[in-house]
């Protein structure tokens, strides 16, 4: 199914008068057009290809998580993941020894710098291989705040104690090169030669599979267990348990989309349509099925609107460049405006939204749309791209 291109005249006539009657002046027109650009690629795909299959480096986890059960997950993963065999310290990706094990893949067995990462609570550390409507993905889940700092730090910092935001409590790795898997492959590579093999034809062979990165590059997610958005459990009027147990759950989900829009749709963005949809999958996940706009509203400090609470964050989410003061103003009243059909349209079809395909099918039909189109209220733009995914 072929949809609008979001640059087609009409949609940005359109979008142009609804962005008039929310006060904009020409040039916040201009700069607000700009931003609610949708960049999500059309796959073509059906529906009912979701969930998709994992990709390949999933499989290699499935026997970390097989081994954890036996030894840990902290003793599995430290022995798989080098940069987890190094310590948190400045400097420290800049040593001969750490280029070595990270850039070549060259042992550790011996480097005075691989003293090990120190996590607070290592036994407490999870690993899961989580489904989701892209397929499955592995998930390592931090039981308190230093250790995600530390693993945040460690697989994609270089192990540099770079600062990590408070607000931030999560993170995607992409592109991670996993030398043991590259170990895997050569075993398996050598195994099927005729002749012993030299290291010459190795470096040969080695150089051939860069380009071919699905064979050695993984994807997975590291959480935190703080509340979610940093807003507390008595906020949320809920115990602490309860709140906890669903922050993670929303979490995941949230991570789970970017994932999905990365994979699928080609793009993960700081940008307030990505996170709409994706605090939009990890509520329903968290809340039986049901949206709630005020949760979404109170996560990004527009629980009050129109006034903003400083440290919400929607405030990171501002653009490059950055959006001015008051189209800044008018994408806030989109985004609630947008929250609010949204909700309307999940009650309207719970019953059509549940299971994987259909989680995927929501992303489908939300990324074909600007944010402008979902926040309009004069027409209903989600529910006539709903009958066309």
């Amino acid at each position: 199914m072929k949809f609008p291109n979001s640059l087609d005249f009409r949609r940005i006539e359109s979008c142009s008068s609804l962005l008039a009657t929310y006060g904009a002046k020409p040039e916040e027109v201009e700069e607000l057009l700009a931003y609610n650009e949708n960049v999500f690629h059309d796959p073509d795909l059906d529906p009912q290809s979701f969930p998709l299959a994992p990709e390949p480096h999933v499989a290699t986890w499935q026997g970390y998580y097989t081994q954890a059960q036996e030894v840990g997950v902290f003793e599995t993963l430290r022995s798989h993941l080098v940069q987890l065999q190094f310590p948190i310290k400045p400097g420290i990706s800049q040593t001969l020894a750490y280029q070595g094990a990270t850039r070549r893949g060259q042992p550790t067995i011996g480097m005075l710098e691989a003293t090990g990462l120190a996590l607070e609570q290592p036994d407490s550390l999870k690993l899961i291989i989580h489904p989701s409507a892209a397929g499955a993905i592995p998930v390592i889940i931090a039981s308190c705040r230093k250790d995600f700092v530390s693993l945040v730090q460690a697989l994609t910092k270089h192990n540099e104690p770079q600062p990590i935001p408070d607000s931030m409590g999560a993170a995607i790795v992409g592109g991670y090169n996993n030398w043991d898997r590259i170990r895997h492959y050569r075993r398996t590579w050598e195994a099927q030669q005729s002749q012993p093999v030299s290291e010459a034809a190795w470096n040969a062979e080695f150089k051939r599979i860069i380009p071919q990165k699905h064979l050695y590059q993984d994807r997975f997610i590291i959480l935190s267990q703080g509340n979610y958005s940093a807003v507390s459990a008595s906020e949320m009027g809920m115990a602490e348990s309860q709140w906890r147990k669903l922050s993670l759950t929303i979490r995941l989900e949230h991570e789970c989309t970017h994932y999905f829009t990365r994979r699928v749709l080609g793009s993960m963005r700081n940008n307030l349509l990505d996170e709409l949809i994706a605090d939009y999958q990890g509520i329903v996940a968290a809340n039986d099925g049901y949206y709630r706009a005020d949760w979404f509203l109170k996560f990004m400090g527009l629980e009050s609107f129109p006034d903003y609470r400083a440290g919400g964050r929607v405030e990171n989410y501002r653009g490059e460049p950055t959006l001015s003061e008051r189209a800044f103003r008018i994408l806030q009243r989109l985004v609630k405006d947008a929250a609010e059909n949204l909700e309307a349209f999940n009650l309207a079809h719970k019953n059509q939204l549940e299971g994987r395909s259909n989680q995927g099918k929501i992303v489908m039909a939300l990324t074909r749309l600007r944010l402008e189109e979902l926040a309009d209220k004069r027409h209903n733009f989600l529910e006539e791209i709903w009958q066309k995914v």
